[in-house]
């Protein structure tokens, strides 16, 4: 139950940002409503601790590779998806195609446990 909550999170927290994505092109007015300034941090907040529940269980702890792999990831995202955000030009498209990469990686190391998922 746990885990589907945290896949359902973490799928929310994705579309989220490629919704505010587009609105920070076409509607940038609405990533100012108080709602969508505080709701990902609430999705995120909830699917981080749900992430380190979860590892917390796992044989062999929170210290594996492909968790690593997955926290990296996770700055990675966080990092490129401030660009996208707030950025301009040139910028904002390299935040937004790093951010879009990143949180694929994430997925993909989360599904194969692999740090390099083939």
């Amino acid at each position: 139950m746990i885990k589907v909550l945290h896949f359902s999170l973490a799928f929310l927290t994705a579309s989220s940002f490629v919704i505010r994505l587009g609105w920070s092109y076409v509607a940038p007015d609405l990533l100012q409503e108080k709602w969508v300034r505080i709701a990902p941090h609430v999705i995120d907040t909830l699917l981080l601790i749900l992430g380190l529940w979860l590892a917390s269980q796992l044989a062999g702890g929170i210290w594996q590779g492909w968790l690593i792999a997955k926290m990296v990831g996770l700055l990675a995202y966080i990092g490129f998806g401030v660009l996208a955000l707030r950025g301009s030009g040139a910028v904002k498209t390299l935040g937004a195609v790093g951010a879009l990469l990143s949180v694929t990686y994430i997925f993909l190391v989360a599904f194969t446990r692999q740090v390099l998922p083939v």
